[in-house]
């Protein structure tokens, strides 16, 4: 079983989108957004460097497969993947991403706001309409994920904050489950259909159960 995130620090894995027309310079003013907020909450970021692309970001199918090969060299420490959209970003480059990677972990997708009073072509993001493009291409391909309270948000802003514990809180979950074994003592009494679960469900997710008759814990017991 993984370790948890109360054993070590949260790991991130994290996707900068980033789209051709849009202006690239948002990348690096997310890269440090992003650096105060994992720095304020201990999370270590597996992310590709300024050099190893345009930025940092992922665009091309070549990005994306520099970022995916990447994550699966820290495959046994990241947590979770975060999809920063400074900009519109390109939906098939995230996917492409996190489908090649192979990781099985939640992904949370963070858009930036629009400043309504700097909506030039230096300054329009657009990541609202991004967001929504890349969330479709994420259920095309079968890709579980979290979204923000908001539709979009500023990394430093509260409601973000919040949104990115809940998610740590989530890979916390995930991690301290999978691989697990768990023991059942007695069988569930009839009358109580609200506690059934499936094993065989169970198992599919790495999580394993034994039984055990309560007639041998009452026989040991005595």
């Amino acid at each position: 079983m993984n370790p948890t995130l109360s054993q070590k620090p949260p790991t991130l894995g994290v996707i900068y989108g980033n789209r051709d027309f849009f202006p690239d310079q948002l990348v690096s003013e997310a890269r440090a957004d992003l650096a105060k907020v994992f720095a304020k909450f201990g999370i270590k970021a597996i992310q590709l460097g300024e050099n190893d692309s345009k930025l940092g970001g992922v665009e091309t199918h070549a990005e994306a497969r520099k970022c995916a090969d990447l994550f699966r060299k820290h495959a046994e420490e990241i947590d979770g993947v975060l999809v920063c959209l400074p900009n519109f970003g390109d939906e098939k480059g995230v996917a492409d991403t996190l489908k090649m990677s192979k990781l099985n972990v939640p992904v949370l997708i963070q858009g930036y706001p629009d400043d309504l009073k700097q909506l030039s072509p230096a300054r329009r993001r657009d990541s609202f309409c991004g967001k929504i493009s890349v969330a479709n291409n994420l259920v095309q391909a079968g890709i579980k994920f979290s979204l923000t309270q908001k539709h979009v948000c500023h990394p430093a802003s509260p409601s973000f904050e919040v949104d990115l514990q809940k998610f740590l809180g989530v890979c916390r979950v995930v991690n301290g489950v999978r691989g697990v074994r768990l023991g059942a003592v007695g069988a569930r009494p009839g009358a109580f259909n609200t506690v059934r679960y499936s094993e065989k469900i169970l198992e599919r997710h790495g999580i394993s159960v034994t039984t055990v008759d309560l007639s041998e814990i009452i026989g040991k017991a005595n």
